[in-house]
C-alpha cells in the first residue's frame, strides 16, 4: 500500500493554496492567515489521509519555515520556532507515558490486572462488561495510548472470552450472543475511562496545553478530579443502556471466572518484573496526585517512572527505541501544538472569538455553552482522529466560549472530556476504534447508531452531573 495517496495530496495542496491566495480578512495579521492555511490544510490532509500523519507534519514544518510566517525575513528564527514545540514538556509527557505502557505490556502485567476483573466480576454477561470496564479504568492513568490499552490488553481478553462462550468473528449468527455486546461496550468503556485521567489519552495533554495559551491552567489532579464523577456515572450508566438497546443473548457466563482463573495460572506467579511494574505506577500516582506539594511537575514524574523502569531493567533501552507509536506521537504532537499555539500567538484564535461573539453574543453563557459542546460534538463524524479534531478545534471554540463569559474551567474540562468520548460515533472515531470494529461482531449499522445513543446520554451526564460536580468543587 502506497503511503502518499497523490490525488488526495493535491487536494490538499490546492486547498491550502486557496486559503492562503485568498483576501486576508480585516483584523487578521497576513503572517496569521497564511499559517491558518498551511495549519487546515495539515488537518485536512490527516483526514483525508493524503500521507501518513508523520509526512504531513513534516510538510507542514517545512511550508512554515520556508515561508517565515513565523519570523518574517529571518529564516533561521523560522525554523527554530517551527521545531519549538519539541521542547515542550506536554509533548514528552504523553511521550514517555507511551514508553511506561510498554512495561505493562512487556511485563504481562496489564493482561493480569484485566483477568483479575474478570475473575470476580465475570459471572454473567453485564458483570463480564463491568469486569473488562474496570480494568481499562485501571490502567487508564498510566497507559496513555488508548489503542494499546484497548486493542492490546482489553480487546484479546474480550475476544477470547467471546469466542469461550461460541460467539465467534467467523460465525455471523453467534455474534449477539455474547461478542457484538462486548466489543460496543468494551469500546465505550476505553472511552470514559480515556476522558478521565490527563494520562488517559494523547489528546488531553494537547488539551491542557491549549487551554494554558488562553490563560487556563490544568494539573493532572485538577482534570482527575473533575472527570472522576461525571466518569464513574457514565461508567456504570452505558453498561446498562447497551444490555437495554443491544442485549447479549447470553445472560449468564458462569465459566468466565473458571477461565480467567485458568489464564492467571497458566501465568504463573506474579514475577519480580511485575512487581517492580507495579511499584513504578504507584510512584507514578503518587507524584501525579501530590506533586504540586512537593514542587514536581507531571512531565518530571514520568521522567522519574522511566527511569525506574530502566534502572531495574524492566525496561531496556531498545524497548524505548522501539516504542514506534510513541516516538511518532512526539512529532506530529509537536508539530500540531506549535501551528495551534502560534495561531494564538499571532492573534487569529482572539480575532475569531470575537467574530464568533459578535454573532452569538447576544446569547446568555448557559446557552451558549451546550451550543458549543454539541456542535464540537457532532463534528467529530467529520474526522478520523480525535486529535486532529482537538487541534483544529478546541483552541477556538474555547476561545469562543470564554469571550461570552462561559467560565474557563468549565468549558477547558467539557471540552476536554468530549475528546474521549465523541469517539463512540463512528467506527473510525478513535484510535481504537477500528481494532475493536475489525473484529466484525458489530456492522456499520448497529455501530452508528448505538454510538449515536451511547454518545448523546455521556454528552447528558458529563454536561449535567459534571456541570454540576464542577460546581460544588468550585471550579467556577
Amino acid at each position: 500500500m502506497k503511503e502518499i495517496k497523490l490525488s488526495r495530496l493535491a487536494i490538499t495542496l490546492l486547498f491550502g493554496a486557496a486559503i492562503w491566495l485568498s483576501p486576508v480578512p480585516e483584523g487578521v495579521k497576513p503572517e496569521a492567515w497564511h499559517l491558518l492555511a498551511i495549519f487546515l490544510a495539515t488537518i485536512l490532509g490527516i483526514i483525508l489521509k493524503a500521507a501518513s500523519m508523520g509526512t504531513m507534519c513534516m510538510m507542514a514544518i517545512a511550508a512554515v519555515a520556508l515561508s517565515g510566517v513565523l519570523a518574517p525575513g529571518n529564516p533561521s528564527k523560522s525554523i527554530s520556532l517551527a521545531l519549538r514545540s519539541f521542547g515542550d514538556k506536554v509533548i514528552w509527557l504523553i511521550g514517555i507515558s507511551f514508553f511506561i505502557a510498554r512495561g505493562f505490556i512487556k511485563t504481562g502485567l496489564g493482561n493480569r490486572i484485566a483477568y483479575l476483573f474478570v475473575r470476580i466480576f465475570g459471572k454473567s454477561s453485564l458483570g463480564l462488561a463491568y469486569g473488562l470496564g474496570l480494568a481499562d479504568l485501571a490502567l487508564a492513568p498510566a497507559i496513555p495510548s488508548n489503542t494499546a490499552r484497548g486493542g492490546g490488553i482489553i480487546y484479546p481478553i474480550m475476544k477470547s472470552m467471546s469466542i469461550s462462550f461460541d460467539s465467534v468473528p467467523d460465525k455471523p449468527e453467534t455474534h449477539r450472543k455474547l461478542g457484538s455486546f462486548l466489543t460496543l461496550n468494551s469500546y465505550n468503556m476505553n472511552l470514559i475511562a480515556s476522558s478521565m485521567f490527563l494520562t488517559g489519552t494523547a489528546s488531553n495533554p494537547m488539551c491542557q496545553k491549549f487551554a494554558a495559551d488562553l490563560g487556563i491552567h490544568i494539573t493532572w489532579m485538577s482534570w482527575a478530579i473533575a472527570g472522576i464523577v461525571p466518569g464513574l456515572v457514565a461508567f456504570f450508566v452505558i453498561p446498562m443502556v447497551l444490555y437495554k438497546v443491544y442485549p447479549p443473548e447470553l445472560k449468564k457466563t458462569g465459566d468466565a471466572p473458571a477461565l480467567a482463573k485458568q489464564k492467571l495460572a497458566e501465568m504463573g506467579p506474579v514475577t519480580k518484573n511485575e512487581w517492580l511494574m507495579l511499584l513504578a505506577f504507584a510512584v507514578l500516582l503518587f507524584l501525579w496526585i501530590t506533586g504540586d506539594l512537593f514542587g514536581i511537575d507531571a512531565t518530571t514524574t514520568a521522567f522519574l517512572g522511566l527511569v525506574l523502569l530502566l534502572l531495574t531493567y524492566v525496561l531496556t533501552w531498545e524497548d524505548v527505541k522501539a516504542e514506534k507509536g510513541a516516538w511518532d506521537t512526539i512529532v506530529w504532537f509537536a508539530v500540531l501544538v506549535m501551528m495551534a499555539s502560534s495561531l494564538n500567538e499571532l492573534g487569529f484564535i482572539g480575532w475569531f472569538s470575537e467574530l464568533i461573539k459578535t454573532k452569538i453574543g447576544d446569547l446568555s453563557w448557559q446557552i451558549a455553552f451546550p451550543v458549543i459542546m454539541i456542535v464540537y460534538f457532532l463534528s467529530h463524524y467529520l474526522f478520523a482522529s480525535a486529535t486532529a479534531h482537538v487541534a483544529a478545534m478546541y483552541a477556538a471554540l474555547l476561545g469562543v466560549g470564554v469571550s461570552i463569559g462561559i467560565p474557563g474551567l468549565l468549558l477547558a474540562f467539557m471540552l476536554g472530556f468530549c475528546g474521549s468520548f465523541y469517539g463512540t460515533l463512528t467506527h473510525y472515531g478513535h484510535g481504537p476504534a477500528p481494532v475493536f470494529f475489525g473484529s466484525g461482531f458489530v456492522d456499520i449499522k448497529n455501530w452508528w447508531t448505538k454510538g449515536l445513543i451511547t454518545g448523546v446520554i455521556m454528552l447528558v451526564i458529563y454536561m449535567v452531573v459534571g456541570g454540576l460536580w464542577m460546581k460544588v468543587i468550585g471550579y467556577y
